[in-house]
């Protein structure tokens, strides 16, 4: 069948037939790389446009139904119904209608061409209302005589009718765009503002109007616009530039047709970053502006993930725009010249140089970046502090290009001489260099033998606070040098605690400028790998405090030292035990053996999550994970991502957490983060659907989007706790809804809840099969349960006979709810195994109520499905049990004294059984 496409396609029919989506639509895929027959492919492209309308991937479906044969009725009705799923309804209707004279009488193509004729007519009737609203609001802005307040407000209303499809098609239609650039042109907040959102509406994933909107106002002008001084309007043209990128970049990923072919949209891409490009050092642009072309760089040309092979764009950027980006890397304002820059710009370049570093595939395209690194440093080494500022920001960025220009002739020994500048900006960027080249062991043990008596100098005899509290960092970046590992220590005994107490007093120096009190926070990210000053940090109200307000600040480039400093307090960074047999061998070999600090045992660490929780820590992260900038790394993330986890393991602590928006802010770190950050958040995520009522922790739409981080936690790489809080978290959401249930469907949930079922660890085996109970209240997964080829229903009556109880409660519950919904499975249950009588007597005979319950059911919907099965049951000793239960008694529940009378009214009622009077008359039941 392997080579056969005939037999895969009607492999695919029965597959298709039996509900199995996924099964058919491989098999038609496979049929397909081998079929050589024209007709025959036609055919199985119709067959699986089927499975994608049934899978809801209508795109997909109307592609194949496409590539099938038009004077195919069947797949021209397909497309027709994908086109009206997409909202293509002009389309579908001429899809329709050539169906319907085909097959005048087919009641399926009349119906769905009624239906599309009633919604173009509204359709129809709402463009005509909203195409007069348009018109007002028009004729309100072009009248320079009406009221201010009247104008600005009929320009907020755009900004809403641009939400709508129908809103947006009408003010690109009527010339909306040429008013839209007068009001940019006017300069004035209150309607460049709304003229940018209203764009925003315009552009939104529509490739064509993107395109329009391009060529009629110019990159040159919205350039322009983002390089305002004001931040609100920076901000705002910022937006709109990613918008259209992404319209233009999504218009490149679908499959274009006909005469849309003519609008691939590369050249507009290339030219939008070009200008973004030239934006950089361009000294009429302003520090907000330049933070915003850097950020649009950041989020657009890398790629999204590895595994899409084309990283031209980047390859592109570095070609024409490497020395650009890195010109406004070595500026230094104070003393160089050239653009302005705010305190985020350094750190935003450095972002960027390492996602282009990092999107580079192969030895020769990082040796070509490294190569014009180089070039441009040594050009510029008349320089010294251009070129170490420079090589400052590649240490922040790619460190291995920082790290290899950094080992060019002459320039440590710069660096060095640098820091013994009577110059305090020279001072200044020496040591920044210094800080972040210690990262490097070979750079440590350099710096220690030739910096750290410079550096202490600096810190003793310095006039200058800025310059002090650089110093330091340099001297808490090289005493923290051991990490967490308490037997290795760099400085003498209560030095570390010295350097932490200055570090706290400085955060806490209100007459400090921020972007030096937050080397402050960076001094204490490194001191705190050691126990003594996380329990001096965290018993230091006002230094947290001091702490929260700069990650609310402006300035983004502290988050990650705020995220770090926050990891090593909640000890939430990963640590791996040692195996004990090794760790005696390292001791017989005399080799060093990591040691714990006493205060990192549970009790501390529990101790510090309070406090900080106290503190407020959880809005601080919340306001980390709102900020726009690359400083927001994802690294930065993952570090949220870990004090998140860390908090909400504590159970009594998860409600403080949701009620100060920590439920909320986790959402988009599931999605964008490391990979490790990722599953850190959608456990966090996980732990607090499990306690918390999933609709108020994660209000309206929000609940929709935890189902996807939660699937992905059903993964191997997972471990049994993730998985299983996973499965826990799910059995919650899908006890919510049906379109809930739906939603954890498509995700392809169903298929690793069932292989969890099979776990041999039991609890995650029993919180599989709780899931299962609850997904099966939905039609979808009821009918899995009707295949004949599977032992789905075999695993149900089996595990209901497991000793564990948990277990036992979960798949006796889902048998009550399949045989109740689907009569035809209870004719099955016998022949599932020879002991499912003795199974269910057990169920019905167990001392816990509510596994009686679900017996009694389960019973009940048997006797009801067929009197063959009544009649087996009577026959056992069934009919007794059942008699004891419906007597009921003081400690009975009254559920299950119900459900066993009403088997035994079922039973009197096929004649299995006498009526109790009857009996005592000696006569038969009537």
């Amino acid at each position: 069948m392997g080579e056969d496409p005939s037999a895969l396609k009607e492999e695919g029919n029965k597959l298709f037939k039996r509900g199995d989506l996924e099964g058919a639509l491989s098999c038609y895929t496979s049929a397909l790389e081998l079929s050589a027959c024209q007709d025959q492919s036609a055919v199985l492209y119709r067959n699986r446009s089927a499975c994608y309308l049934k899978l809801q991937d209508y795109s997909k479906a109307e592609a194949d139904a496409t590539r099938g044969n038009m004077c195919d009725i069947k797949a021209r009705f397909r497309r027709a119904q994908a086109l009206h799923m997409l909202g293509k309804l002009d389309q579908s209707f001429l899809d329709a209608q050539k169906c319907a004279q085909l097959e005048p009488k087919n009641k399926a193509f009349q119906e769905l061409l009624g239906q599309l004729s009633a919604q173009i007519q509204q359709k129809a009737v709402q463009l005509s209302s909203t195409d007069s609203r348009v018109q007002q609001m028009f004729d309100l802005l072009s009248n320079s005589s009406a009221q201010a307040s009247d104008r600005q407000k009929a320009a907020q209303n755009l900004v809403v009718l641009s939400r709508e499809d129908a809103g947006a098609e009408q003010i690109f239609r009527n010339d909306g765009v040429k008013l839209l650039q007068k009001l940019l042109e006017s300069q004035q907040e209150d309607f460049v503002l709304p003229a940018l959102r209203t764009l925003v509406g315009l552009c939104t994933g529509h490739q064509p109007r993107t395109m329009a909107i391009v060529n009629d106002l110019g990159m040159d002008r919205l350039c322009g616009v983002m390089g305002s001084a004001t931040s609100a309007v920076s901000l705002s043209a910022c937006h709109l530039l990613q918008v259209m990128f992404e319209a233009l970049t999504e218009g490149m990923k679908k499959d274009v047709r006909g005469k849309d072919e003519a609008l691939l949209p590369g050249d507009e891409l290339r030219s939008m970053l070009r200008h973004l490009i030239d934006m950089l050092p361009a000294s009429s642009v302003s520090g907000p502006g330049r933070d915003s072309a850097i950020n649009l760089l950041v989020k657009q040309v890398p790629r999204k993930s590895h595994k899409n092979p084309d990283n031209s764009l980047s390859l592109w950027v570095i070609d024409q725009g490497l020395k650009k980006i890195l010109e406004v890397a070595g500026t230094v304002p104070e003393v160089t010249g050239g653009p302005s820059l705010t305190d985020n710009t350094p750190m935003s370049c450095s972002v960027l140089l390492s996602k282009l570093y990092d999107d580079l595939k192969s030895d020769r395209e990082r040796e070509n970046f490294n190569k014009l690194c180089e070039e441009y440093i040594h050009s510029g080494l008349e320089s010294k502090l251009r070129a170490i500022q420079t090589v400052s920001a590649l240490l922040q960025g790619p460190s291995d290009v920082g790290n290899r220009t950094l080992e060019m002739s002459g320039m440590m020994e710069a660096v060095i001489s640098l820091c013994a500048s009577e110059n305090v900006t020279h001072q200044q960027v020496a040591i920044e260099t210094l800080i972040h080249a210690a990262g490097k062991a070979k750079r440590a043990s350099f710096i220690t033998a030739n910096g750290v008596a410079l550096l202490k100098d600096l810190y003793k005899k310095s006039e200058n606070d800025q310059i002090r509290v650089r110093a330091l960092v340099g001297l808490c970046k090289l005493g923290s040098a051991g990490g967490t590992d308490f037997s290795m220590k760099q400085f003498a005994e209560g030095s570390t605690l010295k350097l932490a107490k200055q570090c706290r007093k400085w955060l806490c120096n209100d007459s400090l400028l921020p972007n030096s009190r937050r080397w402050a926070v960076e001094g204490l990210a490194y001191l705190t790998f050691d126990a003594d000053v996380k329990e001096d940090l965290v018993g230091d109200t006002n230094a947290l405090q001091a702490m929260f307000h700069l990650a609310k600040s402006e300035d983004k480039t502290v988050l990650f030292a705020i995220g770090s400093t926050l990891v090593n307090c909640t000890n939430s960074y990963d640590v791996e035990k040692p195996d004990p047999q090794m760790v005696e061998l390292a001791k017989y070999a005399k080799q060093h053996v990591p040691e714990e600090h006493p205060k990192d045992a549970q009790p501390f660490v529990e101790k510090r999550l309070l406090k900080l929780l106290e503190a407020g820590v959880v809005s601080a992260l919340v306001c980390m994970v709102k900020q726009e900038s690359p400083a927001l790394t994802e690294t930065c993330k993952e570090c949220i991502a870990r004090v998140f986890l860390a908090l909400v393991d504590r159970q009594e602590a998860r409600g403080t957490v949701v009620a100060q928006g920590g439920g909320k802010a986790l959402l988009p770190l599931v999605s964008e983060s490391t990979d490790v950050g990722k599953i850190k958040a959608a456990q966090a995520l996980a732990k607090i659907t499990i306690t918390s009522n999933p609709e108020i922790a994660f209000p309206g739409e929000r609940v929709y989007e935890v189902v996807r981080p939660l699937v992905s936690l059903l993964a191997l790489e997972c471990s049994l706790l993730q998985n299983f809080e996973a499965l826990m978290a799910l059995t919650n959401l899908a006890g919510i809804s049906e379109r809930i249930r739906q939603k954890i469907i498509k995700e392809k949930a169903v298929s690793k809840v069932e292989g969890y079922m099979f776990e041999e660890n039991d609890l995650v085996r029993a919180a599989a099969t709780e899931c299962m109970c609850n997904l099966v209240l939905s039609p979808e997964v009821q009918k899995l349960y009707l295949a004949t080829d599977s032992d789905r229903l075999k695993l149900l009556v089996l595990y209901s006979g497991e000793d564990d109880e948990r277990l036992r409660k979960a798949a006796a519950g889902t048998l009550a709810v399949l045989t109740g919904d689907m009569p035809e499975l209870c004719t099955r249950i016998p022949s599932t195994t020879s002991h499912w009588m003795e199974i269910l007597q057990a169920l019905l005979l167990s001392e816990s109520q509510d596994l009686q319950h679900r017996g009694v059911v389960i019973t009940l919907n048997l006797i009801q499905a067929e009197k063959s099965l009544a009649e087996k049951l009577m026959e056992s000793e069934a009919l007794e049990i059942l008699s004891v239960l419906a007597k009921g008694g003081e400690a009975s529940y009254a559920p299950v004294t119900r459900a066993a009378q009403r088997c035994l009214d079922l039973a009197l009622e096929y004649r299995l059984i006498k009526s109790y009077e009857a009996e005592a008359n000696g006569t038969s039941a009537p």
